[in-house]
């Protein structure tokens, strides 16, 4: 099933559960509830950044850039950014921009 459509489903009682992404944005618009994976059954989806070792040596300044990237971003703030893309279509390029200059970088 299409991902956007499990969420309606269970929004709308048609189904009880679902697998889904933490990051998704309807799951506070929709009131949704997030349950603990106690056991782990999932891995982690953490998001990463790779970057080639020339891009490094060209652009010095990318390292420090890149660590200031890191840990900056919680699971709520995610959720927050994902739905204003798609759940209110706003241009990701705008959203992440003012991302970035509220957190000052």
């Amino acid at each position: 099933m299409d991902l956007s459509l499990t969420y309606i489903a269970l929004s709308s009682s048609q189904v009880d559960l679902i697998a889904a992404n933490s990051t998704e944005g309807r799951i506070t618009t929709l009131d949704l509830f997030q349950l603990a994976d106690d056991r782990h059954y999932f891995p982690p989806y953490e998001a990463v950044y790779l970057v080639r070792q020339d891009s490094l040596a060209r652009v010095p300044a990318l390292r420090e850039v890149l660590a200031k990237l890191a840990n900056a971003i919680s699971t709520e703030e995610m959720r927050r950014l994902n739905f204003e893309i798609d759940g209110n279509k706003r241009d990701p390029k705008e959203v992440v921009k003012e991302w970035l200059t509220a957190k000052a970088l």
